[in-house]
């Protein structure tokens, strides 16, 4: 079963590189007050601690948050984000100087004053449709970045998604701006289909059922399926019970090719990928 594992893709990160020859995970940390998964809200009093937690129980790199991108949110402007995230991206940073720190932003201005106080991966839901400098500062971070599609915007996405088909027209998405990333220098880009953004409950499983598909990219492939409504509403539960679910949804992400997967609840993630590994 060794056609199961992952693409050894390797990127530069921090001056290293970051091998993906093994499943990775990315600890989700939200310094909001309004994200859909309330534990994973975090104070000031909170940051260093739950960091240090992440990376003990396995996660490889933090995912730092200042605004929620849950369906029906509002979006804040940059000032607002950039108070909220650089404190946090700074305390970590000085706590664990070799941590690798990413930025979930969709600002090119926030990605920038981010990875100037120690971020090193820059996560956009948005593939620069959302703030048309992200991509400059992107290229002239030179750090991964983590590209995702996402048809509508937050504050509308789950109105009236449309697909003709939706792997494809995913696939084409994200190959079409990998290209247009490249021209503009930016060398290590990971992938993410975007589960949940713009996308009803069937478009999300068509998704992983075809997830493979995106091996084809040659890019790595992160999956973000952690307590989503495409897990609570098949389920009937809700994001604080959804972690069966969602465990389950990570092993078929594993099978299908994911690289990376970005996860709320670290230690579980982890013993899901140990498992995998086992198996295969």
């Amino acid at each position: 079963m060794n056609n199961l594992l992952p693409q050894p893709h390797v990127l530069q990160v921090k001056g290293r590189l970051w091998s993906l020859e093994h499943p990775q995970i990315m600890g989700i940390l939200n310094v909001t007050d309004d994200s859909f998964y309330a534990a994973s809200r975090i104070s000031a009093d909170q940051w260093v601690e739950r960091a240090s937690k992440m990376m003990e129980s396995g996660a490889a790199v933090l995912d730092i948050g200042g605004q929620s991108t849950r369906p029906g949110s509002e979006r804040i402007g940059c000032g607002e984000e950039l108070d909220r995230v650089l404190p946090c991206v700074a305390a970590i940073s000085d706590a664990f100087p070799h941590a690798l720190i990413s930025i979930d932003t969709y600002y090119g201005q926030v990605a920038t004053a981010a990875v100037q106080a120690g971020a090193c991966m820059i996560n956009d839901i948005s593939a620069g449709q959302l703030d048309p400098t992200m991509w400059t500062a992107a290229a002239q971070c030179q750090v991964p970045y983590v590209l995702m599609h996402m048809q509508g915007e937050p504050g509308h996405m789950q109105l009236q998604p449309h697909y003709e088909h939706i792997t494809q027209e995913v696939f084409r998405f994200l190959s079409e701006k990998i290209v247009a990333l490249r021209s503009l220098g930016v060398k290590d880009i990971l992938v993410d289909p975007g589960f949940g953004f713009g996308k009803k409950m069937e478009h999300n499983y068509q998704l992983m059922r075809e997830l493979a598909v995106f091996k084809a990219l040659d890019a790595p492939l992160m999956v973000g399926v952690s307590r989503k409504k495409m897990i609570q509403n098949l389920t009937g539960t809700d994001a604080n019970h959804a972690l069966n679910g969602t465990t389950a949804m990570h092993m078929m992400a594993l099978v299908n090719g994911a690289n990376v997967l970005r996860v709320h609840d670290v230690q579980e993630a982890a013993e899901a990928i140990k498992v995998f590994e086992a198996v295969i």
